[in-house]
């Protein structure tokens, strides 16, 4: 925690959006921040909220360290942010660390991945069913 800083995003705010450069990540301290995935000639499609304690960012940990996906505070949010570089810098300097930390991103990187399956299954399967 001594590398967090804190951070105030106010409702509807952009936190970061896909393609752009992944040069931090958040801890959410209150609130709740919404992942989506751009469509084009439609809005974004949310594939998941997140609240208190989540992780909000991964792609900062591979290169080429840019967003994968687009985050909005969907709520006045509080987060602890960090820089990633630096974080990256100390994952280097102490492997237990590095390995805590790429198995806790590792986890998180799973269970979104497959709520962003689920969630666009939720989306698109009755439009493909219906033809």
């Amino acid at each position: 925690m001594s590398q967090a800083r804190e951070v105030n995003f106010p409702e509807n705010a952009r936190i970061f959006d896909e393609g752009s450069a992944a040069e931090s990540f958040w801890i959410v301290r209150s609130g709740t921040v919404t992942l989506q995935i751009p469509v084009p000639g439609r809005r974004p499609a949310s594939v998941e909220n997140l609240g208190s304690g989540e992780l909000v960012g991964w792609s900062w940990l591979f290169p080429p360290y840019v967003w994968q996906l687009s985050a909005e505070a969907m709520t006045p949010v509080r987060a602890y942010e960090f820089d990633a570089t630096g974080i990256r810098m100390l994952m280097d300097a102490d492997p237990a660390f590095g390995s805590a930390v790429g198995h806790w991103v590792g986890r998180v990187l799973a269970l979104r991945l497959q709520q962003t399956r689920t969630r666009l299954l939720d989306l698109y399967a009755p439009r493909l069913a219906a033809r």
